[in-house]
C-alpha cells in the first residue's frame, strides 16, 4: 500500500483512540503509548502524525466541530418560523452529541482539562455557531440585526452548550433537559417576534 494511505489510516484509528482514551479516562490519565495501543500502531506512527498527544486530542476535536459546523449550516431556514429554525439547530446540535454519545463526553466534558488552548478553540467554535444564528436573523430582517449583538447570541451558544454538558455528565443521554419547550424562549431571545 501507499504509504500515505497507510499513515492516514493509522491517523484516523490513532483520532479514534483518542476520543475513546478521553471519554473513557479523561486527559491526564491517556498517554500516546496508550493511544498507540488502543489503536495498533507504533509510536513511531504517532509521531509521524501527531507532535504530541495534546495535538492529536485536538486534531480529533476539530474534526469534530468541522462536521457539527457542516451539518448546522446545512439546516435552511426557508419557509419556517423562526422558533422551528432555532429548535432545527438545537436538535441538529444535540442529534450529534447522541449519536456518538463517546464522542460528546470527550468533547462536550472532558475536553476542558486541555486549558487554554482547548478553551480558546471552544471560544472560535462557539462564535462560529453565534454568528450563524445571527448572520440568519439579519437575513430575516436587517433593520433589527442591530438590536441584538454578536455577544448576545453567542451568550445563548454557551448556555445551551452548557446544558447539553451537564446533561452528559448526569448520564442523561436524550437531553431532557433541552426539551422542546426550550426552543420557544431560546428564539424569543435570539429575536423575538419573527
Amino acid at each position: 500500500l501507499d504509504r500515505e494511505l497507510v499513515l492516514s489510516a493509522q491517523r484516523e484509528r490513532l483520532l479514534i483512540a483518542a476520543t475513546e482514551l478521553l471519554a473513557a479516562h479523561g486527559y491526564s490519565a491517556m498517554s500516546a503509548k496508550e493511544i498507540c495501543r488502543r489503536a495498533g500502531a507504533s509510536l513511531t506512527n504517532f509521531y509521524q502524525c501527531f507532535e504530541t498527544k495534546e495535538a492529536c486530542v485536538f486534531a480529533a476535536y476539530d474534526r469534530f466541530i468541522d462536521v457539527l459546523i457542516t451539518r448546522l449550516v446545512a439546516i435552511s431556514d426557508a419557509g419556517i418560523a423562526w422558533e422551528e429554525y432555532i429548535w432545527a439547530i438545537v436538535r441538529e446540535y444535540l442529534d450529534v452529541l447522541r449519536a456518538d454519545p463517546v464522542v460528546a463526553r470527550a468533547f462536550q466534558v472532558e475536553m476542558d482539562a486541555l486549558g487554554a488552548e482547548a478553551r480558546r478553540r471552544r471560544r472560535e467554535s462557539l462564535t462560529a455557531l453565534a454568528q450563524l444564528a445571527r448572520d440568519t436573523f439579519e437575513q430575516r430582517d436587517p433593520s433589527r440585526v442591530v438590536d441584538m449583538p454578536l455577544d448576545a447570541y453567542l451568550n445563548v451558544v454557551y448556555g445551551v452548550r452548557q446544558m447539553a454538558s451537564d446533561a452528559i455528565e448526569d448520564g442523561d443521554p436524550t437531553f431532557e433537559r433541552l426539551a422542546l419547550e426550550r426552543s420557544t424562549w431560546l428564539a424569543r431571545f435570539l429575536g423575538a417576534e419573527l
